[in-house]
């Protein structure tokens, strides 16, 4: 046996459809919920008639709430809602007015036509602002009528069938303007505690919708460049861009199908992690852009952005860090890893390839020339073409100039970083030259 509370918790979401917005949702609630106030309030008016006996006919007040409730099942069975908020809204205009030309005039009724006011702010709840206006000059035309109608029909009128007393008169009085007052109250209470309800509903989905789209834009910015990735949002037009002088890095660990072959998978993949976790951490603080990982392989960039001129310096800074890390640190490579380092300088193209899992990417003959670089060079070792030499000479030191064979590209010259030159003191050098 349904409870009380949850019967009317059944009304209050009946009829409501899992597509409708917020608005007719509300709009629906308030319409059932001014239904149950005066079909109330009429089961109220016809107990007090009961006990008045035959003094005031309760024929009406009756069908009036017969009249709302048959709506309303009507409504529940159809779910037709233009239909029902209007037939009902026409109910409470007209009956109170039927109601009271049927007992007399605004004394003899005790000003019962107060009660048709709930159509045109009904109207405003369910139906619109604007639309509310017809509902109101309706309600203002039908009170102008009854008081013409009992100002010029005053003499002429035959007296009530029965004489009400004075008291019961003021009785109703008071009691129609307070039970019209708590309805109209009541209506704009609920009103705004359920407006109350869907700003906070509407709150937290823009807030959940706001981490949504801090958390793509997180995953978007690991994916790509924080330019590129405002641009492919900003645009459906193909990404790609030539650049004249960019430094491309890859580092290529040594030998690692040979030490894969004895791992596991999930071991494979933790070695990778930690490795190139840390990588990751490094070139975000020299302000590089990652590329991508290609298998065993880590290729990084600069010159792609506007975060440093000094681009190259700092690509080389990062290449040596990597290495030393390595030497270093044996949390991060627990299985002492040795990788091969190549930089290539010169134009590129980059841009964005295809439309599901894309990726940002490098191509042309600079990229070609790191990769070879790399994969011909020495473990430990951090080797560039001659052009990235040329833009290093005077802030690193460097083996002296070898020639390698490459193929596809023939003898190339490199040169093997050693690390920073050492910053020369004034003072120290004056002093050696002295004593020398």
């Amino acid at each position: 046996m349904n409870s009380p509370g949850s019967l009317a918790e059944r009304l209050r979401h009946a009829g409501i459809q899992p597509t409708d917005s917020e608005e007719l949702r509300l709009q629906k609630t308030l319409l059932i919920f001014a239904t149950g106030l005066i079909s109330f309030a009429s089961m109220f008016w016809l107990f007090i008639y009961w006990q008045l006996g035959p003094q005031i006919s309760s024929t009406i007040p009756f069908v009036f709430q017969l009249l709302l409730i048959a709506n309303l099942a009507f409504y529940l069975k159809t779910l037709n809602f233009d239909f029902f908020r209007q037939t009902q809204l026409a109910l409470f205009l007209f009956m109170p007015f039927v109601a009271q030309w049927s007992m007399g005039n605004f004394i003899t009724a005790s000003g019962l036509s107060l009660w048709a006011l709930l159509a045109p702010i009904g109207a405003v709840l369910v139906v619109g602002a604007r639309e509310a206006l017809a509902w109101f000059f309706a309600y203002i035309f039908l009170t102008a009528l009854s008081g013409s109608f009992d100002y010029y029909l005053a003499d002429t009128m035959l007296p009530p069938p029965v004489k009400i007393p004075t008291s019961t008169t003021v009785f109703f009085f008071a009691l129609n303007f307070a039970a019209v007052s708590t309805i109209v109250f009541l209506l704009l209470r609920y009103s705004a505690i359920e407006k109350q309800k869907a700003q906070l509903r509407l709150e937290d989905a823009h807030r959940l919708l706001q981490l949504e789209q801090e958390r793509s834009e997180r995953l978007l910015l690991n994916i790509l460049p924080g330019p590129i990735a405002e641009r492919l949002k900003n645009s459906n037009q193909t990404i790609a861009d030539g650049f004249a002088d960019v430094s491309v890095m890859f580092v290529d660990i040594v030998n690692f199908t040979r030490i894969a072959e004895g791992l596991s998978p999930q071991q494979v993949f933790s070695m990778l992690n930690r490795v190139f976790s840390s990588f990751d951490e490094l070139a975000e603080k020299y302000g590089l852009e990652k590329i991508k990982t290609i298998g065993d392989a880590y290729m990084a960039a600069g010159g792609l952005n506007d975060q440093r001129e000094d681009f190259t310096e700092a690509l080389a800074d990062l290449a040596l860090e990597m290495r030393d890390l390595l030497q270093r640190d044996f949390q991060v490579n627990e299985m002492h890893l040795e990788v091969r380092i190549g930089i290539g300088t010169g134009p590129v193209v980059a841009g964005v390839v295809g439309k599901k899992k894309f990726i940002y990417d490098l191509w042309g003959d600079t990229v070609n020339l790191a990769s070879r670089i790399t994969s011909e060079g020495v473990p430990g070792i951090v080797q560039v073409d001659e052009a990235t030499y040329l833009k290093l000479r005077h802030s690193f030191d460097f083996q002296p100039p070898q020639t390698i064979y490459l193929k596809g590209k023939g003898d190339t010259v490199v040169y093997r970083a050693i690390g920073r030159k050492t910053p020369v003191v004034p003072g120290v050098r004056e002093s050696s030259a002295i004593l020398s």
